[in-house]
């Protein structure tokens, strides 16, 4: 906990959190102190431009404690996404919690090519698996409203937390109707009955040293990790994707940076083609898909 003292200032309750932060995590303090600001934010309720303006406003010793309180926190490594609840993905705010995967900027890629894929005027069938927060499938059922857009994870915390942001949206104005269902992976879905498959599936290899760092060590491991060097649930998808998408149908997956050519190579083996892949806002490659053929 902090030791300022009553009547603190704002600026400086703010400059001892980012000081925190930035030794327990060990970033740098421009970083911690973004942080800092945000989850102040959420205590106050000031935005960031008043908490600039409003640096020498004194703090009362509750609002000064429970700040104190998440700095102290997110010092210890917790992600600010569950500290404050929720996280900006696409054009929208998605609530978070511990148990589910916190959305991440570069899987917007992800969703970017998918409306590509879905004409705005026509009714395709659309499948998010794996859907975590639900901020993949609903983010493409904001935008392409005439789509049928269902969401399926194998997390019971996973599917109450994506109906929720299923209401979250409705208050944020964007109405959607996706269907979300508790299930494995397309074994419950009918033949040829889908256009397009989205999927940010566990691909990380258990041994892999990034699991112990970071936001990722306060994650679910069940959604970050998978067997076969993290390939296991791309073949169980890619297989069963082969006789559930219509003749013509997309699936596209995120990945990790080193496992593209790997998953073009079981899309390859399956029979897929226009195989493409697409990289994030680093650069890196991150999500691979392609066509069944029709």
């Amino acid at each position: 906990m902090g030791e300022g003292g009553a009547g603190e200032a704002l600026d400086t309750l703010l400059r001892r959190g980012a000081e925190r932060i930035a030794a327990g995590r060990g970033c740098d303090r421009g970083e911690a102190l973004f942080e800092a600001r945000l989850l102040a934010g959420f205590v106050t309720g000031l935005d960031t431009t008043a908490l600039m303006l409003q640096g020498d406003r004194p703090l009362d010793a509750d609002t000064r404690e429970a700040v104190d309180r998440l700095f102290d926190r997110r010092a210890a490594g917790e992600p600010v996404a569950y500290l404050v609840g929720e996280r900006g993905f696409w054009r929208y705010r998605f609530q978070t919690a511990p148990g589910v995967l916190i959305p991440r900027p570069d899987t917007e890629v992800l969703v970017e090519w998918a409306l590509e894929r879905l004409p705005e005027r026509t009714a395709p069938c659309v499948l998010d698996l794996g859907t975590g927060t639900g901020a993949i499938g609903l983010s493409i059922a904001a935008e392409r409203p005439a789509a049928c857009v269902h969401a399926v994870d194998r997390s019971e915390t996973a599917t109450r937390l994506a109906a929720r942001n299923r209401a979250f949206l409705a208050e944020q104005g964007a109405s959607v109707g996706m269907g979300i269902w508790q299930g494995d992976w397309l074994s419950a879905v009918a033949p040829e009955s889908v256009d397009l498959i989205v999927s940010n599936p566990p691909y990380i290899d258990a041994d892999d040293p990034h699991l112990r760092l970071g936001d990722v060590r306060h994650e679910p491991v069940e959604a970050l990790v998978a067997a076969d060097a993290g390939l296991a649930d791309y073949r169980r998808i890619v297989e069963q994707a082969s006789s559930v998408l219509r003749p013509g149908g997309w699936l596209l997956f995120e990945h990790g940076f080193e496992q593209a050519d790997a998953v073009a190579a079981l899309l390859d083996q399956a029979g897929f083609e226009a195989i493409e892949t697409r990289r994030d806002l680093g650069k890196q490659p991150r999500v691979t898909g392609g066509r069944r053929p029709g």
